[in-house]
């Protein structure tokens, strides 16, 4: 099968942590904003299904931070570099877009992104007991 057969070719992927309740939220907004359908979403957990990257995919890597990979499979953005990337392709927020971009916001947001991140089950708990993250490195 061609990469141009493929239903996601020309759809930039986000890859996501299925088991974090924060995660689930943040894909159904992304779902619900996506209205010009550039975006498909992945479960990192689900590793058979992992599509395929120029860029190295580090299983461990995707659930500690949302990823998205380009529509050709060459690069691979995360954290808060996958918002901005994401922040083009959705319309009600491409009048935010470009702020993104200023001086000093990139790290403040990584920063932000990655304390977020780290933070999520306790800002969303988990239920059950099944979210688990791998251990930092």
């Amino acid at each position: 099968m061609t990469s141009s057969a493929l239903p996601h070719a020309r759809k930039g992927q986000v890859l996501y942590d299925g088991q974090c309740p924060l995660c689930l939220k943040s894909i159904g907004i992304l779902k619900r904003l996506d209205w010009l359908g550039q975006l498909t979403y992945v479960n990192a957990r689900d590793r058979e299904h992992l599509p395929p990257s120029d860029a190295p995919l580090d299983p461990q890597r995707l659930i500690q931070e949302m990823h998205v990979l380009t529509p050709d499979g060459h690069r691979l953005y995360h954290g808060f570099a996958a918002l901005r990337w994401i922040a083009w392709r959705l319309p009600l927020l491409w009048p935010l877009a470009p702020f993104l971009y200023i001086p000093g916001v990139p790290q403040l947001g990584q920063r932000l992104y990655l304390w977020i991140a780290r933070n999520r089950l306790r800002l969303v708990p988990c239920h059950g007991g099944v979210c688990t993250l791998p251990p930092r490195r």
